[in-house]
C-alpha cells in the first residue's frame, strides 16, 4: 500500500499509483545448444571459439550444497561469431584443447572469484578478464547479482530458479541447460554497458586494476574452519570446543571421501548437541537430537570414537575460545588493549565511510577492512607527515591494496594515525561490523 506521500503524488487516496510494467522475460536467441561431451564435439567447439571475435563470456556450474568438491560440472562459453557452447568437463580427461582455443582471449565472468578456482582446476586460466559483478560494485549498484544487474542495466528479466540445483546430476534437464546458456548469453551485452558506465564515471582505471588483480586470485583454505560450525556460541568450556572440532573433522573426512556436502551426513546442530551431551556409547549417541538419520547411524562408531578421544585429551591439548591469528585482535578488544589504536580505527572508519559514499561504492571495495586494521594496529613509527604517508602507502601496497585504493584511502589512514595521537575527545569504540567478522574468519562474498 502506498504511503501518504505517494498517495498525495498520485492525486489522493482515491487514485491508484501506476505500477511499473514487468520487464520482458529473456529467452535464448540462438536456441539451446547440445551438450559438448565427446572429443569430436569438443574439437568443433574449440574451432568455433578460436575463430570467433571479441571477448569470451564464460561461466561454470558447481554442485554446492550437494558435493564436497567445488569442481565444475558444466562450463558455458559464448563468443561473437562462435555462438554458445555447453561443455561437460566430467566427460573429458583433459580440456587442454579448450585452453588452447581460449589462449589470449579476454574473459567475461560474473563474480569471478567463485568460478576461477574450478576453471583453473581443469586447466582454464584467463589472460585478462572483466568481472560484471565487481564492475557493478564499483559503480555503486546496491544489488549486483546477475539477474538484478541484467534487469537494471539491460531491462530484461531472467529466471533464476535453477541456481541451486545439483549440477552433478546426469543427464542434465533441459530447463537447467537453458538457464545455464542464458547466463553467458547476456554477459557480452552487460559488459559493454557496464564498461561504458565505468568510463563515464571515471572509474575505468579502477576497474582495470581490480580485474588485473583477479588474475592471481586463488581460493584460500580457512584456518580452523570448524569454528564456523553453526551454534558454536552455545558451547561452554574448552572440552566442548574440542568435541565440536573432533566431530567436525570426522564429518569432513567422511564427506570428502564420499564427495557429498558435510551437512548431508549430519547437520551442524547435531554436532553442537553431541558436544554438549558428550555421549560415550552408540545408544546414548543416537538419542541425541540430529543423530537419527542414515548418515548419523551409519557412522555411529566413528562419532563415539571421536568423542572418547576428546574425553581423554589433556587440558593443554584443548582448543582456546579465540583462534590463534597473526593479525590484530577483534576491534571490540582494541579500546582495552590499545586505546590509541581504537581511536585510529574509529576516525578512519568514519572518514572512509564518508569517502566511499562520495565515490559511490561500498566501503569494503574502497579498502579491504583487514588491511585497514592491520595498518592501524601496528602503524609506522614515524609521525613526520610526509614520511608517514609514504610508509602507510607502502604498507597498504604490501598487503595487496591497488594503486587507486591507496590514492584514495592512504591519506585518510595517515590522517587518522596523526589525529589519534592528540585526540580532542575520547571517541566511543565502534561495534564489530560484518565485514570485520568476515575478515577475521577469512570468509568471502558471494552474490
Amino acid at each position: 500500500m502506498p504511503d501518504a506521500d505517494q498517495q498525495h503524488d498520485a492525486g489522493g487516496p482515491g487514485h491508484d499509483v501506476p505500477e511499473e510494467p514487468e520487464r520482458p522475460l529473456l529467452t535464448l536467441r540462438d536456441g539451446l545448444p547440445a551438450i559438448t561431451d565427446t572429443d569430436a564435439a569438443l574439437a568443433e567447439a574449440c574451432a568455433a571459439l578460436a575463430a570467433g571475435s571479441g571477448p569470451v563470456a564464460i561461466d561454470a556450474e558447481r554442485a554446492s550444497g550437494y558435493r564436497y568438491s567445488s569442481r565444475a560440472y558444466l562450463i558455458q562459453l559464448r563468443r561473437e561469431g562462435a555462438g554458445t557452447w555447453l561443455v561437460d568437463p566430467i566427460a573429458f580427461e583433459s580440456l587442454a584443447p579448450l585452453a588452447a582455443a581460449l589462449e589470449g582471449t579476454d574473459w567475461i565472468l560474473h563474480a569471478a572469484t567463485q568460478d576461477l578456482p574450478c576453471l583453473a582446476e581443469v586447466g582454464l586460466r584467463p589472460g585478462s578478464l572483466f568481472d560484471t559483478e565487481l564492475a557493478g560494485r564499483l559503480l555503486g549498484y546496491p544489488r549486483v547479482g546477475l539477474a538484478t544487474l541484467v534487469e537494471t542495466v539491460l531491462g530484461g528479466r531472467m529466471k533464476k530458479e535453477h541456481s541451486a540445483v545439483d549440477w552433478s546430476r546426469r543427464p542434465l534437464p533441459e530447463p537447467w541447460l537453458e538457464y545455464a546458456a542464458l547466463d553467458v548469453e547476456v554477459l557480452v551485452e552487460l559488459r559493454e554497458a557496464l564498461a561504458a558506465q565505468l568510463v563515464e564515471a571515471g572509474k575505468d582505471e579502477w576497474a582495470r586494476q581490480e580485474f588485473e588483480s583477479l588474475l592471481s586470485f586463488e581460493a584460500t583454505t580457512r584456518v580452523d574452519a570448524w569454528r564456523r560450525t553453526s551454534g558454536m556460541h552455545r558451547i561452554r568450556g574448552r572440552r566442548g570446543l574440542a568435541a565440536v572440532r573432533a566431530l567436525w573433522q570426522t564429518r569432513d573426512e567422511l564427506a570428502e571421501r564420499r564427495d557429498v556436502t558435510p551437512g548431508r551426513i549430519i547437520p551442524d546442530a547435531a554436532i553442537v548437541a553431541a558436544a554438549q551431551a558428550m555421549p560415550s556409547d552408540r545408544d546414548s549417541l543416537l538419542a541425541v537430537k540430529g543423530f537419527h538419520g542414515r548418515g548419523a547411524e551409519r557412522y555411529a562408531s566413528r562419532w563415539v570414537a571421536a568423542l572418547r578421544d576428546v574425553a581423554g585429551l589433556d587440558e593443554s591439548e584443548l582448543p582456546t575460545r579465540s583462534p590463534r591469528s597473526d593479525g590484530p585482535p577483534l576491534p571490540r578488544a582494541w579500546v582495552d588493549r590499545d586505546p590509541v589504536a581504537a581511536r585510529r580505527l574509529t576516525l578512519a572508519r568514519a572518514a572512509l565511510g564518508e569517502l566511499a559514499e562520495e565515490q559511490g561504492l561500498p566501503v569494503e571495495n574502497l579498502l579491504t577492512p583487514d588491511y585497514l586494521r592491520r595498518v592501524l594496529w601496528s602503524p609506522p613509527s614515524t609521525r613526520d607527515p610526509a614520511s608517514l604517508a609514504a610508509a602507510v602507502d607502502a604498507a597498504l601496497a604490501g598487503l595487496g591494496a591497488r594503486a587507486w585504493q591507496i590514492g584514495l584511502a592512504g591519506p585518510v589512514v595517515t590522517r587518522a594515525i596523526l589525529e589519534a595521537d592528540t585526540p580532542a575527545a575520547e571517541p566511543e569504540p565502534e561495534a564489530d561490523t560484518e565485514a570485520d567478522t568476515e575478515a577475521d574468519t577469512g570468509t568471502d562474498d558471494a552474490d
